[in-house]
C-alpha cells in the first residue's frame, strides 16, 4: 500500500483519486476541482500543457535516461547553458539533482567544503531562519526550524551546527558578531517562508545579510526551490540581491518531473576547481540531469518568458488582494498576499478542519496546514478561477459566524 507523506496512515481520511487532469483542473470519477495549490507549488502551466508533454514526448523517443558519470547529453547541456545566460549574476555552474531537498543539501555541502578545500576547519555552522524549511533530507531538517516537521532530530540532541535567528536586522547584525568565524554559509527562503507558514518579510533583511556575508567572508545560499519562478511576484529573489548559491526545483520543470539544481558563482566553484582530486565535489544523485527532466525545463522557462509570467503573476497578486480585502473574522489573525502566494492565517488549527472536503464540494482542492489556508494557483488561472477560490474560502469564515 501506499505510505502518504505527513499523515497518520491509521487516522487519515481517504485521499482524493485523480483520474485526469487539465488547465488548472484536477478530475475525480465524480468531480471537477480548480488545484489552487499547484501540486505543491509546482505546476505554473497548468496541467496537459502541450509543449511539456511534447517536450517529453520527443526526449523519450531517443532516450529516458543516462547517468552523468562518464556520460553527457544535449538536454542537460542546453538547460545548464540556459540557466548560465538567464539567471542574474555570475551563477554558472549548474549541479543537477533529483529533488528540492536534495538541491540544498548539495548547496550545503558545497558552502562547507568551500571552507574544508581552503583547510579551513572550524566554520561548520550555518545560519538561518526561525521558522525555516529547506526538505526533510537530514541536513536540511538541520537548517530549517520547524518542530511540526522536523521533532524528529531532538533524538540527537540539540542542533550544534545550526543557527537560527528572526527575520530581523538587529538579529542578523548580533548573530554575525557572534558566530562570523564560525559560519560557512547563511541559508534563506527568500523574502517567502513557505512551509513555515507563508512568512513574508522584507528584502532590506536580504540587503544587509549580503553586506555582512561580504564583510566575514561567508557564502549566502538562495533556497528558491518555492519562490523561484515568480513566486514572490519577481523572477528570481536573486534577481534583487545577489547569492552566492542558488537553489531551484518544483517549478524548474513546470511541475511535470521532479527534479532541482544547485547553483553556484564562479567564487564557489573556484573553490573546487583543482589539479587535487581530493578537492572534488563528491556527490552524484543517479537521476541528476534526467533527459526527461530536462527537456521538461527547457520548455517550461520558454513558455515562462515567451508568455510573459511576469505579468500574469502581478494579476494574480492584484485579484488576491481585492478579493482577500476585508476579509475579517474573530478567528483570522493575518491575511497577506505576495505575488502569486495569499495567505488566510487563523489563531486555531481547528478553524480549518473540514476545509478541504468544503471547498472539494464546491469545486476547488486545497490543502490547509497547521493554521494556514493558502493558496499559490497555477499561472495560468484566468481570473473568474481565482475569483471562486476566495469565494469558496470567504464562504467558509461566513459559515463558522
Amino acid at each position: 500500500m501506499i505510505w502518504y507523506p505527513y499523515e497518520q496512515m491509521k487516522t487519515m481520511k481517504q485521499p482524493y483519486e485523480i483520474t485526469d487532469a487539465e488547465g488548472v483542473y484536477l478530475y475525480t470519477k465524480d468531480n471537477k476541482m480548480i488545484d489552487s495549490v499547484s501540486s505543491w507549488w509546482s505546476v505554473i502551466h497548468g496541467y496537459k500543457h502541450p509543449e511539456l508533454t511534447a517536450a517529453i514526448k520527443r526526449q523519450a523517443d531517443k532516450f529516458s535516461h543516462v547517468m552523468l558519470g562518464g556520460l553527457t547529453h544535449e538536454s542537460a547541456r542546453k538547460l545548464s547553458e540556459k540557466l548560465r545566460d538567464w539567471l542574474p549574476w555570475d551563477l554558472d555552474y549548474c549541479f543537477f539533482s533529483d529533488s528540492g531537498s536534495v538541491g540544498v543539501e548539495v548547496s550545503l555541502k558545497m558552502a562547507l567544503q568551500y571552507y574544508v578545500n581552503r583547510g579551513d576547519m572550524r566554520r561548520t555552522k550555518v545560519l538561518a531562519l526561525e521558522h525555516a524549511y529547506h526538505g526533510d533530507t537530514f541536513k536540511a531538517m538541520e537548517v530549517g526550524d520547524d518542530e511540526d516537521y522536523h521533532f524528529i532530530l531532538e533524538a540527537y540532541g540539540k542542533k550544534k551546527n545550526a543557527v537560527h535567528i528572526p527575520t530581523e536586522i538587529g538579529a542578523l547584525e548580533q548573530a554575525f558578531e557572534k558566530y562570523h568565524s564560525e559560519l560557512n554559509c547563511m541559508i534563506v527562503e527568500p523574502l517567502l517562508q513557505g512551509a513555515g507558514g507563508m512568512r513574508m518579510y522584507d528584502v532590506s533583511f536580504l540587503k544587509r545579510a549580503r553586506e555582512l556575508c561580504d564583510e566575514y567572508d561567508v557564502l549566502l545560499i538562495f533556497d528558491e526551490v518555492a519562490t523561484g519562478f515568480g513566486r514572490t511576484g519577481n523572477r528570481f529573489v536573486a534577481d534583487l540581491v545577489r547569492p552566492d548559491i542558488l537553489v531551484l526545483g518544483k517549478a524548474l520543470t513546470g511541475g511535470y518531473i521532479g527534479h532541482a539544481v544547485t547553483v553556484a558563482n564562479h567564487k564557489v566553484f573556484s573553490g573546487f576547481f583543482s589539479d587535487d582530486s581530493s578537492k572534488a565535489l563528491m556527490h552524484g544523485p543517479t537521476f541528476m540531469g534526467n533527459a526527461l527532466a530536462c527537456s521538461a525545463a527547457l520548455a517550461s522557462i520558454e513558455i515562462f518568458e515567451r508568455e510573459n509570467y511576469i505579468e500574469k503573476i502581478k494579476r494574480i497578486e492584484e485579484i488576491s488582494k481585492r478579493e482577500l480585502k476585508g476579509l475579517e473574522s474573530p478567528e483570522i489573525k493575518d491575511v497577506r498576499v505576495m505575488g502569486g502566494c495569499a495567505c488566510v492565517e487563523v489563531y486555531d488549527s481547528k478553524t480549518l478542519d473540514g476545509y478541504q472536503q468544503f471547498a472539494y464540494e464546491r469545486g476547488v482542492f486545497s490543502r490547509p496546514f497547521l493554521s494556514y489556508l493558502y493558496a499559490m494557483v497555477p499561472y495560468v488561472i484566468t481570473e473568474d478561477e481565482l475569483i471562486k477560490v476566495f469565494a469558496v474560502m470567504k464562504e467558509w469564515f461566513a459559515s463558522r459566524k
